[in-house]
């Protein structure tokens, strides 16, 4: 995944803090929308700098695609469907407990999620600078 950053600060190590807006998987027209709360918003991240960055610079920074979609399929569609799942399975039931045991399952497909951002909490994703911004 490529997007832009801003550069914050160089950082003793030799890495470099960026400032990465957050981007939105709908039509990116979010000056008009405003529905998914991601407007504004941006992401301080680590990376090593391949050539000399200064402070304010703008850069093309890229992560792993698959890290991302793969985090973005245990946090969507795993809860989603798991209680899909056991609301067809429970059918039979009733509607009751159709519902009490598809939040159940929701909650329970919530967990992998959670420790997913324990572990990036301890091992951050990978990010690198591949370029200036023109």
């Amino acid at each position: 995944m490529r997007q832009r950053a801003t550069v914050g600060s160089l950082l003793p190590d030799g890495s470099v803090s960026l400032l990465v807006q957050r981007v939105s998987a709908c039509t990116g027209d979010c000056g008009h929308c405003g529905g998914c709360g991601a407007v504004g918003q941006s992401v301080q991240v680590t990376a090593r700098a391949p050539f000399p960055v200064e402070p304010g610079e703008r850069v093309w920074v890229e992560s792993r695609s698959g890290a991302v979609l793969g985090a973005a399929a245990l946090v969507y569609l795993l809860p989603l469907g798991l209680l899909l799942a056991v609301c067809l399975a429970a059918q039979s039931l009733g509607g009751v407990w159709m519902a009490v045991l598809g939040a159940a399952a929701f909650a329970v497909g919530l967990i992998p999620a959670l420790l997913w951002n324990r572990h990036l909490r301890r091992r951050p994703m990978e990010y690198r600078i591949t370029g200036r911004v023109d």
